[in-house]
């Protein structure tokens, strides 16, 4: 403004605006996992998304080796230039790991600081999400044809040899036997292949995740599991999850028994975990609709895993590493956790790597 009798120009600062944002808010609200990194690489600040990533809060973030946050010491590279790794195999803490990719610039006016990036690749539970969501509707209705295209003849071919048995000589008999087993047999792959063609909405409640996992173990351990070495790592203040009992059985018995057969006669053991994960989250019916997902189970064994080619499709159905397995077991597990909310994951974590099938869970509370 204009001073009076003068001709001079005084410039009078406008009050910050109560809208206005600081640069620090901008970084905790990104989606994004950042890090900064000092000179020697240790970490001096990390936003809310890498607190999710890390699965530790900033405090213990900060001051550690970015090595030791994301295993890569970033010094294969001049500090002073901006570069990109891509595809990457991240270990995370706790023996997690993670394909991301790392976007890496600079600081100006600080040499040797740099801002690290990550930027998913969407986590095993996420990867594939909606194909592996595709293919088990197109199972729904190849299954249901099945069903009721060879379901209604077997029953009449089992009832035509069991009247050929009641007439027929010995010899005869222990053919028409043979037809009757065979049939009985083929049934039960029907059978299972039936539990992908109901798509009514489960009822869900408040199930005690713990009890459910007792009943399993229970199972397992009178049955495909009695020569397995099972160990129980749980957190016993979890809240109640929100569920369907008889399904969640159904889940971790398939798990269970996926990972004994895995392990086969090599020693090793069969690890069940419980734990509760802040931060997990899905997106439902738009950009701004999530569900928290914090209750996690982990079902843990020392076999071999699942061949390369095939990882990333171990939940389609009839994919299977058994010769004589039919590839729904998991394509199951995959449908009984959507239909409940959740989400699973398949990983090979830790040193020496041991496979962990992760599923995420809503919890009772606050259900929307």
């Amino acid at each position: 403004m204009a001073l009076p009798g003068s001709g001079l120009i005084r410039f009078v600062r406008a009050a910050p605006r109560e809208t206005q944002v600081a640069p620090a808010e901008y970084l905790a609200a990104l989606a994004t996992p950042v890090l900064a990194v000092d000179a020697n690489g240790d970490v001096i600040e990390a936003n809310g998304a890498a607190e999710t990533l890390l699965n530790l809060s900033r405090s213990a973030i900060v001051g550690r080796n970015v090595l030791d946050m994301i295993g890569h010491p970033l010094t294969s590279v001049p500090s002073d230039a901006p570069f990109a790794a891509y595809d990457l195999d991240l270990a995370l803490p706790g023996g997690r790991s993670r394909r991301a990719d790392l976007m890496v610039a600079p600081l100006p006016d600080r040499a040797g600081w740099r801002v690290v990036s990550i930027h998913g690749r969407a986590p095993g539970h996420l990867t594939a999400r909606a194909e592996r969501e595709g293919g088990t509707l197109s199972a729904i209705g190849a299954a249901a044809m099945l069903a009721h295209e060879i379901k209604n003849p077997l029953s009449g071919i089992r009832g035509a040899a069991q009247l050929l048995e009641a007439t027929s000589d010995p010899d005869s008999a222990s053919l028409t036997r043979l037809i009757r087993d065979e049939v009985d047999r083929v049934a039960a792959l029907i059978d299972r292949m039936e539990g992908f063609t109901d798509t009514r909405p489960l009822t869900v409640g408040p199930q005690n995740i713990h009890a459910i996992l007792g009943h399993a173990r229970e199972v397992a351990t009178r049955g495909f599991a009695r020569d397995v070495m099972l160990q129980e790592i749980y957190d016993p203040s979890l809240p109640p999850v929100l569920g369907h009992r008889d399904a969640l059985v159904q889940i971790f018995l398939n798990l269970m028994k996926n990972a004994a057969e895995a392990m086969g006669t090599l020693p090793g053991t069969l690890t069940l975990t419980t734990a509760y994960r802040h931060g997990v989250s899905l997106a439902t019916g738009g950009r701004d609709h999530r569900r928290a997902l914090p209750i996690e189970v982990c079902v843990i064994d020392d076999g071999p895993g699942a061949p390369d080619d095939i990882a990333d499709h171990l939940f389609d159905p009839f994919v299977s590493t058994k010769r004589s397995g039919g590839g729904l077991g998991l394509a199951l597990v995959q449908k009984l956790v959507t239909d409940q909310g959740g989400m699973v994951e398949y990983a090979r974590e830790g040193s020496p790597p041991r496979t962990v099938f992760r599923v995420l869970l809503p919890r009772a509370e606050g259900r929307p």
